[in-house]
């Protein structure tokens, strides 16, 4: 077997223990539903390389992770150390008094003693107990932000979380969560791919010490249509240039971009490709093709219909 690729680390600027995490991490988004197959593909991951692992209570997949990580730790591939694990409250439970036992449920369910990341899923509340996708418009209730965010502190301050972060967060959200946090976001896990660059929130983010992580980093998700990125000439031509796929392109201008990202494959050569990328670089020339790919938003939202305020608007 190839030695396992070793994968660079950004450090958290916001994190006072200068944690690290690994620039690409294995996504487990619900499209993933055989346990089986979920446990033999994270077992694969860690053997390439692999070493940051995304999930969230609403996915399903928190147990099969946790099994598998428990069987890599056991093989001896890795140390729990080694693992960086990130998580998320769902909505159900986005209220200040139900986020440390959602964390704990998650924690039992993953069969760990602490996340290294813990995040809000969206910055919505619904109706606790009572789970549904997409969620229903009459079942949201208002989002207490700062109530929440105390909370999230309490899980760091517990030990049950190394760092806390949010998702799906726009400029104007964060900025209000700033204004109210006393540990501030290490993290903000949002659509981001060629066709959704995120320049705005990239911007603000770097002012202020968040990292972004990209979900959908290749476009693939809840799509009707053709994949402005899988299937773009601009991107085959530059992939060609390469000698890569559009994919490694894909994947490679985010790395240029200082974010981290968590593409789902459970293809164990699909996994490796997604590795390579750290040995090349784009040119001035593809990053002036890519800054004019046409953008639009993949996902709209969870809720149904769309909450119109979700995105504040923001490009």
């Amino acid at each position: 077997m190839a030695a396992a690729i070793e994968i660079p680390k950004i450090v958290f600027p916001n994190s006072s223990a200068q944690q690290r995490v690994p620039v690409i991490g294995m996504g487990s988004a619900p499209d993933f539903t055989c346990k089986k197959d979920t446990k033999e593909a994270i077992i694969e991951a860690v053997k390439q390389g692999y070493r940051h692992f995304d999930t969230a209570a609403a996915y399903g997949s928190e147990q099969a992770l946790g099994e598998a990580l428990k069987e890599a730790i056991h093989l001896g591939l890795v140390t729990r150390q080694d693992l960086f694990v990130t998580s998320k409250l769902w909505v159900t439970e986005n209220h200040p008094h139900l986020v440390v036992p959602a964390l704990r449920k998650s924690l039992k369910t993953l069969q760990l003693e602490y996340l290294d990341l813990y995040l809000i899923h969206w910055p919505l509340s619904s109706q606790p107990g009572k789970f549904s996708f997409p969620i229903e418009v009459e079942d949201l209730l208002p989002f207490d932000v700062k109530g929440v965010w105390e909370s999230m502190e309490e899980c760091q301050k517990l030990g049950l979380t190394k760092a806390i972060g949010v998702s799906n967060f726009s400029v104007k959200k964060l900025q209000n969560l700033l204004s109210v946090a006393t540990i501030r976001p290490v993290v903000d896990q949002v659509e981001m791919n060629l066709a959704w660059q995120q320049k705005k929130l990239r911007e603000f983010c770097k002012e202020n010490g968040i990292i972004l992580t990209a979900f959908s980093p290749l476009r693939k998700g809840a799509s009707k249509g053709p994949n402005e990125v899988m299937e773009n000439d601009v991107l085959k031509e530059i992939a060609e240039a390469h000698g890569k796929s559009i994919a490694q392109v894909s994947l490679r201008w985010l790395y240029e971009q200082g974010v981290t990202f968590v593409p789902k494959s459970y293809d164990k050569e699909r996994m490796n490709q997604n590795l390579q990328i750290f040995d090349w670089a784009l040119t001035e020339e593809d990053h002036h093709k890519i800054d004019e790919i046409y953008q639009s938003r993949l996902i709209s939202g969870p809720t149904k219909p769309q909450v119109t305020d979700l995105w504040d608007d923001e490009i």
